[in-house]
C-alpha cells in the first residue's frame, strides 16, 4: 500500500508498506481523509522519531474485521481515535485521561496517511467512532482537533457572557472562537499576525480582530468595554503571544495554554499580580473520549462549522505541499488527504 513517509516537513516521500495484517480484536481500516495537525508540523516534537508515518485524524471504512470483533462490521464508516486511555489508572479516575501513560503509547498501525490503517483492540474498544450517514470523510477528520478544543474550554470552565480572546487564527483558534459562541460567550476577540486569517476569524465568528503587531492589551481594552478577557485562549507556539496573553486576561479570569512555545522556552509569569488578582493559569492537552463524543455531536447538529474550513483537499502523492502549507501557517486553514485519490 502507498503511505507518505514523514523526513521533514520538507521532505514527505511517498513510499510503499505492506498492507497490515489484523489480529484477533483488531480491524483494518480503508483511510479516505486525514488531516494535517498543526502538531505534525512540530519539528522539534516529531523529527526525533522520523522516518515514520503521521496522521492522526483518520476517517475511513472498515474492511476487515478480526475475529471476536462485535460490535463493528466490514463497510461501518468510522473515525479512529489514535490515542486511547486505559480508563482505570489514577489519572483517567481523576479526569485527566490524557496524562494517561496508556494513552500515550497507544497508536494505530501505521499512521493515518496511508491506504490503509490496522486498529488494535484497545483502540477497538475505546476509540472508535461511527459516522453519521450525513456526516462526510472530510468533516469527519475536524472529530479529533475539535475534541482537544472541547477539553480545553471544558477545563477552563468557560461560561455563557464571558469575553474571550483568542491568541492565533488558525483551525485551532477558529474552533476555539466558534465553541466559546456556542457556549454563549458574550464578546469574542481574536488576533494574529495574518491579514488571511483574520478575515477568517471574523468569518467564523469574532466580534472584532486584532493584529497581533499592535498594542493588543490596550487595543483588547479599546474594543471590550474597557476590560481585558475573562478567558485567553493561546492557540500559537509563537514566543511573544504567549507572552502577551498574560498581559490580557482580567482578574479573576483563566489563560488556557491550549498552544506552548517549543521546548525549552520559558515564560515569565507576574506572579505576585496574579496571585493578587486570582488569575489562573492553565494548560490542556489532547482529547478524551468524552471530549470526541462532544464533538462528533456538534459537528452533527451543525453547531460548529467545521465544513468550510477545509481549504485544500490533496492526495496522497501530495502530502509533502499539505505539510508545507501547514506549516507555513499563509493562506491555509484546514488542510486534508484523500487517500484513495
Amino acid at each position: 500500500m502507498r503511505v507518505a513517509m514523514y523526513y521533514s516537513n520538507k521532505d514527505v516521500r511517498l513510499e510503499e508498506l505492506p498492507k497490515p495484517k489484523i489480529g484477533p480484536g483488531e480491524f483494518l481500516v480503508k483511510v479516505m481523509t486525514c488531516g494535517i495537525c498543526g502538531s505534525d508540523v512540530l519539528e522539534w516534537y516529531r523529527i526525533k522519531r522520523a522516518p515514520l508515518v503521521l496522521g492522526h485524524e483518520a476517517t475511513g471504512e472498515i474492511v476487515e474485521v478480526g475475529e471476536g470483533v462485535e460490535r463493528y462490521k466490514i463497510g461501518d464508516r468510522v473515525f479512529v481515535s489514535h490515542h486511547v486511555p486505559c480508563g482505570t489508572c489514577r489519572y483517567c479516575l481523576s479526569g485527566h485521561h490524557t496524562a494517561c501513560e496508556t494513552l500515550h503509547k497507544t497508536n494505530y498501525d501505521p499512521g493515518g496517511f496511508a491506504e490503509y490503517i490496522r486498529v488494535p483492540r484497545i483502540n477497538v474498544e475505546r476509540g472508535v467512532y461511527p459516522l453519521p450517514d450525513d456526516l462526510s470523510f472530510e468533516d469527519g477528520t475536524l472529530i479529533e482537533p475539535l475534541g482537544c478544543v472541547v477539553r480545553g474550554q471544558r477545563l477552563a470552565n468557560i461560561r455563557k457572557g464571558q469575553s474571550v480572546l483568542v491568541l492565533g487564527s488558525g483551525i485551532s483558534g477558529l474552533l476555539h472562537l466558534q465553541l466559546a459562541r456556542a457556549r454563549g460567550a458574550e464578546r469574542a476577540i481574536a488576533t494574529d499576525i495574518n491579514e488571511y486569517r483574520l478575515n477568517a476569524a471574523k468569518k467564523f465568528g469574532a466580534d472584532a480582530v486584532i493584529h497581533a503587531g499592535e498594542d493588543v492589551p490596550e487595543r483588547l481594552r479599546q474594543l471590550n468595554g474597557s476590560r481585558l478577557a475573562d478567558l485567553v485562549i493561546v492557540c500559537t507556539g509563537a514566543t511573544a503571544a504567549n507572552k502577551q496573553a498574560l498581559q490580557c486576561v482580567d482578574r479573576g479570569g483563566t489563560v488556557l495554554f491550549f498552544a506552548v512555545p517549543g521546548q525549552g522556552v520559558d515564560i515569565s509569569v507576574p506572579i505576585t499580580d496574579f496571585w493578587r488578582n486570582e488569575v489562573t493559569i492553565m494548560t490542556s492537552y489532547g482529547a478524551a473520549p468524552e471530549d470526541l463524543e462532544d464533538a462528533l455531536k456538534l459537528i452533527k447538529e451543525r453547531k460548529v462549522n467545521v465544513h468550510n474550513m477545509i481549504t485544500h483537499r490533496l492526495s496522497l502523492a501530495e502530502t509533502g505541499l499539505g505539510f508545507g502549507l501547514v506549516a507555513d501557517a499563509k493562506e491555509s486553514l484546514k488542510v486534508i488527504i484523500e487517500s484513495q485519490r
